[in-house]
């Protein structure tokens, strides 16, 4: 699927692609875009990219490749960025590589997934909420949206970190296993929200060191960078209350067996003298003065139930029950 995206004095705005044009009136198209974006590129897509750019548009495989040299770097094609976005899921979310291409007059992005944050763009583009001037300008305002959907991530896991802990040290006869499940998943969303912002802050510093002559450009890139420290300091925040919390589950887990684990042992030894008299009197012994006794069996029940009582009594004195 290819989008385009022209500028309209100072206001971007989408163009379809005219299915059945002549392939002069294509190039005349794409020479116009100043945001050429490509989700899932077919082949005939690929080759109309390629005659234009005169260079082959990346594939899934060199995309997801994680040496520094291969995700920033510099060609006769442009400035190259391969930038980690997360994606949309239910439960734990899951990351997908953006590659951009960001020749002088225009800017090429390739993706394989729906990104959240290219249709949020998209939605703004028809309002008329987008306003650039340049590709550079573009690509600034592409990575700004980025960083404001990180943003609303980590408040979407610290609010849920909120009713996690509300189950875990308000809430009685709260569901521990379950609880614990729903923290792994926090930790691990987390976790890409972070390496996100790590990826985009690599980024800022690429695109600082390369766009030459720009000063706006490297404020915007610096702004950039100033707010990816503020959610990086967040991220660790975040971390650190989903370990106390898992810390405080586990500590809880053990404290309900180890009740479980006393009752059992307060049962052994309340039970163990009752059944002492029992295996006493069990025994088949000729000469015993009880068996003669008319009271010898009330005699044996009595004391096998206040050898029992008496050890429950003595516990709950000592307030170990």
């Amino acid at each position: 699927m290819l989008k385009l995206f022209e500028t309209l004095r100072g206001k971007i705005v989408e163009r379809d692609l005219a299915p059945r044009s002549r392939v002069a009136d294509r190039y005349q198209q794409l020479s116009r875009a100043v945001w050429i974006d490509l989700q899932e590129p077919g082949k005939h897509e690929r080759v109309l990219l390629k005659q234009m750019l005169r260079t082959e548009l990346p594939d899934s495989e060199s995309v997801e490749e994680i040496e520094s040299s291969a995700r920033y770097f510099i060609d006769s094609a442009g400035i190259h960025i391969h930038s980690l976005y997360p994606i949309q899921s239910e439960g734990r979310h899951k990351t997908t590589t953006v590659a951009f291409i960001l020749q002088p007059h225009r800017l090429i992005t390739v993706r394989d997934a729906e990104v959240a944050d290219f249709h949020e763009l998209r939605m703004r583009v028809r309002l008329g909420q987008i306003e650039a001037y340049s590709a550079r300008e573009m690509l600034i305002q592409i990575f700004e949206q980025k960083v404001e959907s990180l943003a609303d991530a980590l408040e979407a896991i610290h609010l849920k970190l909120g009713e996690v802990s509300h189950q875990v040290l308000e809430e009685e006869g709260a569901e521990l296993q379950m609880v614990i499940e729903q923290l792994a998943e926090l930790e691990d969303n987390n976790g890409k929200m972070r390496l996100c912002l790590m990826d985009t802050q690599r980024s800022m510093i690429f695109l600082l060191r390369n766009l030459k002559g720009s000063s706006p450009m490297h404020e915007s890139c610096r702004a950039v960078a100033r707010d990816i420290d503020t959610l990086m300091s967040h991220t660790t925040f975040l971390f650190e209350k989903i370990n106390f919390l898992m810390d405080s589950t586990q500590g809880f887990i053990n404290i309900e067996q180890n009740k479980i684990t006393k009752i059992f042992s307060i049962a052994a030894v309340v039970f163990l003298p009752p059944t002492l008299i029992a295996s006493i009197y069990g025994m088949n012994f000729m000469d015993m003065p009880e068996l003669r006794w008319l009271l010898g069996y009330p005699w044996a029940l009595g004391l096998m139930l206040l050898a029992g009582v008496a050890p429950y009594w003595y516990f709950k004195r000592k307030k170990w029950l």
